[in-house]
């Protein structure tokens, strides 16, 4: 079940939920029931941003849905990222998915990369 809407959710913008959608559409991700989003340490900012497919949510996860996405949270990233908004663009130099933190007090050139 989604939790409501807080300071400590993920969003997706219809660009990003129907890049996940796309991605769990491949025929090696037919297991992958949403998406885990999480910070790991490195970069040259400090902690990096991580995204994956996951198939479901660990024991002390966050569930929330976005866009019709369902968003795996753990406790520890939710401290540096609750709140984010989670964009993807397509362009002739390139395309990912963005990062939209309140939380960051600071990113690195690449955009995958901030301090907090």
């Amino acid at each position: 079940m989604a939790e409501q809407a807080t300071d400590k959710q993920i969003t997706l913008t219809p660009a990003a939920a129907d890049k996940v959608r796309a991605l769990m559409a491949q025929p090696d991700q037919t297991e992958a029931t949403g998406l885990r989003v999480k910070v790991v340490g490195g970069g040259c900012s400090g902690l990096n941003y991580a995204i994956e497919l996951a198939r479901e949510a660990d024991e002390h996860d966050a569930v929330f849905e976005s866009e019709g996405v369902t968003i795996y949270l753990d406790p520890k990233s939710a401290l540096f990222i609750g709140g984010t908004r989670i964009d993807y663009h397509e362009s002739m130099m390139g395309s990912g998915f963005a990062f939209e933190n309140p939380k960051a007090t600071g990113t690195c050139g690449c955009g995958t990369s901030f301090t907090a």
